[in-house]
């Protein structure tokens, strides 16, 4: 009866092997016959027999065990209904939300405040005009707003203007609800810069893009009510999701 661990620890450092060959002949394949994919971050077999995820960065590709074909495309799970790609990519891009620099944004609280939600925005994006306007129907928030001045150089003056402001909660909301452009002002804009540095360090390309306690990023504007559904979500302690 003694031997039975052993065996079962055998066979498991076995498949471990195994599972490494695997991969590394799919690596040295696709490097071989694909420059492009020299440098892969990640081979792991997918729930469908026979195939296996290929990632670099957040880019998914699909292959067989041997890397003779190449997929780009999406996995769905037809029983689960799930798109299994988009999922996984949604979990590659989740940001920690406690480490995100809170000092550097605007902080809005509405009600209790005790849901949050951090927005990357731009006080030209008219879909973050959109957003905003929507936003205001949700209550008990904190908002956690880092101006991300991406879209032109008017941008960056706007972002100055309400950030330097002395009710920059004020400003933000007289620019984007009320169409009120804030007065021109000056101070230290470090913060502006800090806020696009990390944009790029997480990929943040559009504005609005939301993250949520959970680390779930929703880019592009989303409805109260579904900012209500991801604020339960993140509450509860879920996994992120995809968006549908």
């Amino acid at each position: 009866m003694k031997l039975i661990p052993s065996l079962l620890a055998a066979a498991t450092l076995a498949c471990g092997f195994a599972a490494s060959a695997q991969e590394a002949d799919i690596r040295k394949a696709l490097a071989e016959r694909i420059p492009q994919m020299d440098k892969i971050d990640e081979v792991r077999p997918t729930a469908m027999k026979g195939l296996y995820e290929v990632r670099i960065g957040t880019d998914l590709f699909y292959t067989d065990a041997k890397g003779d074909y190449v997929i780009q495309g999406e996995l769905i799970d037809t029983k689960m209904r799930r798109n299994l790609t988009e999922d996984r990519i949604t979990k590659l891009t989740a940001i920690n939300f406690a480490a995100l620099p809170f000092k550097d944004a605007i902080t809005i609280v509405r009600g209790d405040g005790k849901r949050k939600v951090a927005v990357f925005e731009d006080p030209n994006c008219g879909y973050c005009k959109r957003f905003e306007r929507d936003l205001q129907n949700v209550d008990n928030v904190t908002v956690y707003l880092f101006l991300y001045p991406i879209l032109s150089p008017d941008s960056a003056e706007k972002s100055r203007n309400i950030w330097c402001s002395k009710d920059p909660v004020t400003a933000w909301q007289d620019q984007m609800v009320r169409d009120k452009a804030a007065p021109a002002a000056s101070c230290d804009t470090g913060a502006l810069q800090r806020n696009l540095a990390l944009g790029r360090k997480h990929k943040i390309t559009g504005t609005p893009t939301l993250i949520f306690a959970n680390g779930a990023r929703v880019p592009g504007a989303i409805g109260a009510k579904d900012v209500e559904k991801r604020l339960a979500e993140a509450g509860a302690g879920t996994e992120p999701t995809a968006t549908n």
